[in-house]
């Protein structure tokens, strides 16, 4: 451990120019931060790799920017005859709170931690990107209301949309919200990304967690979203719902032949329990992802439930996996009637991918006689066989995502040589998705993604 001159150390002390401290870093990037708000901690190392002493005759800030700093224990703007024993290192702590920057770009600002050792300086970049935020504290949507991409938005407890509300969300608009926030829906959400600018409700921490990994893969950040009983004409496209606690929870939104709820070209990720749930609900969902769950991707409990060109991947990182891909209840009138009087379940699930990438079941059930589900044109990792619940379906398949869990990337777009490629019905195709995520005209790859070589990543 490094102390401060006034130890007393008996080692020599080193003074060639040639001795330098070594840095865990070059640069140390704290990541996107919301302006006047405190950052987290962040750190590295210095490191003394020579057989003597070395005396760092002074660390400070070049520029005396918006940084605070301690080395090795103790805070301060400057630091003079800071020892390190010889093979032995200190740690130094950053952070920072970023002043408003009265603007709705990002603004990135950037100072210098320079060491004087021996008449030699060397530096560390210290890096942070302020983001002005329009904060909302128990915001309540009593009145038709529309939010824009003006700011982001930070949301603390909950939104609520009331009933006979409608809130709509403009192209690009961002909804970060802080632990324990959700968004419940009791009237009406018309959320309108574009291919080019998707809206985005995420948590809000958007730094990173350790080095170059972000809290954006991290699950558990904030409750997720909730549409309450009473709720209509819901309509997402564009959408990106990610690190949640809960997902989407569609609860008893009706079976008749108005959708509580529809999602297009929609992603639904990386969440804690399900990433969609839906109870006693009419949902529709076209060109939509849904993945990366610990309690399963999808939970349905009767309903009526349409889901075309759809890719549901369980590829979840940070715990086993508690169940199936999707999860189907409320089948049978002689098997599972709780005595609700609800309508069962009607499913349709047609040109999709179904996939868990951690060796778990893609449906809870294999045999579906007697139930109103169908599977048409779709691709599974289970073998199986069709039959009139499974219409000319790829099984025992991998669709060849560029997915590499371990290098954390989650990228549910297939390869130039995935069998999903020319498998969909285009007749089966919702015209709602005639095009997919990433704008791109839709043909007859299964799935969210039509494959196309000039969209592929690198």
């Amino acid at each position: 451990m490094g102390v401060l001159a006034e130890s007393c150390i008996e080692d020599g002390i080193s003074t060639s120019p040639s001795d330098q401290p070594v840095f865990s870093v070059d640069t140390l990037n704290l990541g996107t931060l919301f302006t006047t708000q405190a950052s987290p901690t962040f750190s590295f190392v210095v490191y003394n790799r020579h057989d003597k002493v070395m005396n760092i005759s002074d660390i400070s800030m070049r520029n005396g920017t918006v940084f605070r700093v301690n080395v090795d224990g103790v805070a301060g703007h400057r630091f003079s005859n800071v020892e390190i024993r010889p093979n032995d290192s200190i740690f130094v702590f950053v952070e920072a709170t970023l002043p408003e920057a009265g603007q709705p770009l990002p603004v990135t600002v950037d100072d210098y931690l320079d060491f004087v050792t021996n008449g030699v300086t060397r530096s560390v970049v210290i890096s942070a990107t302020g983001q002005d935020v329009k904060q909302l504290k128990g915001f309540v949507v009593d009145t038709d209301m529309t939010f824009d991409n003006t700011l982001p938005y930070q949301i603390y407890d909950s939104l609520v949309v009331k009933e006979g509300a409608t809130l709509t969300l403009t192209e690009g608009t961002k909804l970060h919200f802080h632990d324990k926030a959700s968004l419940k829906i009791h009237g009406t959400l018309r959320s309108m990304g574009s291919a080019e600018k998707p809206v985005e409700m995420l948590g809000d921490r958007i730094d990173n967690v350790v080095g170059s990994i972000p809290f954006d893969l991290m699950a558990s950040q904030w409750e997720g979203v909730e549409f309450h009983p009473g709720s209509k004409d819901n309509y997402l496209q564009y959408t990106c719902v990610r690190n949640t606690v809960n997902g989407v929870i569609v609860d008893s939104l009706g079976v008749d032949t108005t959708p509580g709820v529809v999602l297009v070209n929609c992603r639904l990720r990386n969440s804690a329990g399900y990433s969609l749930i839906s109870i006693h609900s009419h949902i529709e969902a076209v060109g939509c992802e849904i993945a990366d769950a610990a309690a399963g991707v999808v939970g349905l409990y009767g309903g009526y439930n349409i889901f075309n060109h759809c890719t549901f991947a369980n590829y979840y990182l940070f715990t086993a996996v508690g169940g199936p891909t999707i999860t189907l209840n409320y089948l049978f009138p002689d098997k599972d009637d709780d005595g609700s009087g609800m309508p069962f379940m009607t499913a349709r699930f047609t040109n999709s991918i179904i996939y868990d990438g951690l060796g778990r079941q893609d449906i809870s059930h294999g045999d579906l006689a007697g139930s109103d589900v169908i599977f048409n044109h779709c691709l599974f990792k289970s073998a199986g066989d069709d039959d009139e619940h499974f219409l000319n379906c790829l099984w025992d398949t991998d669709p060849l995502f560029f997915t590499v869990r371990n290098d954390y990337i989650f990228d549910y777009r297939v390869q130039e040589d995935s069998p999903a490629i020319d498998a969909a019905d285009p007749l089966l195709t919702d015209p709602r998705t005639a095009v997919d995520w990433y704008n791109v005209p839709r043909i007859a790859t299964l799935g969210a993604y039509q494959y196309t070589p000039a969209e592929q990543p690198d």
